[in-house]
């Protein structure tokens, strides 16, 4: 056997022998300090502590960049259950707790506020903002999977919204009428001044925008019923949801 070979399988068995540490489990009696992590088998995710408010830390999941993308307990103090067997940061990004009795608690199953590539965000779930860039606790919004459908960010302590289907009909009848010129089919026979009512038709459709940031302002709106500002050509309502 020539050198070339032996120093060929003594890398072969190198790797995959660092590669069996890197996939190995978080096992009970390891500990963190505020200037140590638990990295991810990529390298993409590390688990550990991250500056929270002055001279205090949050404990959670983070990039090379320290963004945060998960925070345990957020809003209290992070405890670990006294039956925890193992800890384990998958390659996703996925912190997975294993209990004495087999039943598994997975980060990805309470998402704080971000969703990593392959997490979903049921029907019925939301995530929070955070409260600023030095504090991980909850903000003031929060972004909701309706069982609707319709995916709504809501300032917090709001109420959801959920529009009818005679609604929904509704808004996307009247853009019809607007984009193919038949603003007349909105009124009847009722004499009326037709480029009146089709500024109106404008105006309407642009607030009613299911993306809220292209929503104008009710300052804008006021401007734009006097005639002081131009009304650009609104989209279509649901426009937002299609791109999704």
């Amino acid at each position: 056997m020539s050198i070339l070979t032996i120093l060929f399988i003594l890398l072969v068995i190198s790797r995959a022998a660092e590669a069996q540490r890197r996939l190995s489990n978080i096992t009970l009696g390891s500990s963190l300090t505020p200037h140590s992590t638990w990295p991810s088998s990529s390298g993409v995710y590390a688990f550990g502590f991250f500056p929270q408010h002055v001279n205090s830390y949050a404990i959670g999941i983070f990039l090379p960049d320290k963004t945060v993308v998960w925070t345990a307990n957020r809003d209290s103090v992070p405890t670990v259950p006294d039956d925890v067997v193992s800890l384990r940061l998958s390659t996703e990004g996925r912190l997975i707790l294993r209990r004495r009795q087999g039943q598994d608690e997975d980060s990805f199953d309470h998402p704080t506020n971000t969703l990593l590539p392959g997490q979903r965000l049921p029907p019925g779930k939301e995530i929070f903002s955070s409260a600023s860039d030095t504090d991980y606790g909850r903000g003031i919004f929060r972004l909701k999977m309706q069982t609707d459908g319709f995916l709504v960010q809501y300032p917090i302590n709001t109420l959801d919204i959920h529009p009818s289907e005679d609604e929904a009909i509704l808004e996307e009848w009247v853009y019809d009428c607007y984009a193919t010129g038949k603003i007349g089919n909105l009124v009847g026979d009722e004499m009326v001044e037709e480029r009146k009512v089709e500024r109106m038709v404008k105006i309407g459709i642009w607030c009613v925008q299911y993306d809220p940031s292209l929503r104008p302002t009710m300052k804008k709106v006021l401007l734009m019923l006097e005639g002081t500002v131009e009304i650009p050509m609104p989209p279509s309502p649901n426009s937002f949801l299609s791109s999704i």
